[in-house]
């Protein structure tokens, strides 16, 4: 056990929240003594929380958005617009857009963008699902809502290729979103703007 350490337990714990992104040991101490601290019915609802959330949240079966259900509370909801098609990278984006109020039509989580550096591949991300949803027929327009950086304009073009056989129109938000911007970090405000004064994928290409 480490000197520092007067409980194993308590070293445990800690080396736990330590595992956690942007959390540092003295941190993740302050955490596991201010639990400690707490009523032990507390301490129980908070973890009973996160092994319920890890054993029984799903991934929609439609947009791979998080959910309780086989399918999302947005995809099942008969009031948003069913012919336009939201593409983000990843939940927290679903989440950001949301927060504007802006959007009222679907989403599809791609799971990440295409990185040869990092590895990822179009087979590594929810890409043949969007296909197929379009295939499916209803969708009249895409919103590509990646990051705007090199690695979200490469993903962009790889969609717009596999897409090139759809009569669908594919639009990008407004680049009142700054290069190199996230979405999940971008004011509501901002991000809601670009969203209403989303631009063809011609038109971006063109400014390129």
């Amino acid at each position: 056990m480490n000197e520092q350490y007067p409980s194993r337990l308590l070293e445990k714990a800690v080396n736990e929240f330590a595992r956690l992104p942007g959390i540092g040991p003295r941190t993740a101490l302050r955490l596991t003594l201010y639990l400690l601290r707490q009523d032990a019915e507390n301490v129980h609802r908070f973890c009973d929380s996160l092994r319920q959330l890890k054993d029984e949240v799903k991934y929609c079966r439609v947009c791979h958005n998080l959910s309780d259900t086989d399918v999302c509370a947005i995809c099942s909801d008969p009031g948003r617009d069913r012919s336009t098609l939201c593409v983000v990278e990843n939940i927290r984006n679903v989440m950001a857009i949301e927060d504007t109020q802006q959007y009222h039509g679907l989403y599809h989580v791609l799971g990440g963008v295409i990185s040869p550096m990092d590895g990822v591949g179009p087979n590594d991300l929810e890409l043949a699902s969007l296909v197929d949803r379009v295939a499916a027929g209803g969708v009249s327009e895409i919103i590509l809502a990646l990051n705007p950086t090199m690695e979200g304009d490469t993903t962009n073009f790889y969609i717009a290729r596999r897409l090139a056989d759809y009569d669908v129109r594919l639009t990008v938000l407004a680049r009142g979103v700054n290069i190199g911007d996230e979405l999940e970090y971008t004011d509501e405000i901002t991000l809601g703007r670009s969203i209403i004064n989303r631009v063809s994928l011609d038109h971006y290409k063109s400014k390129l």
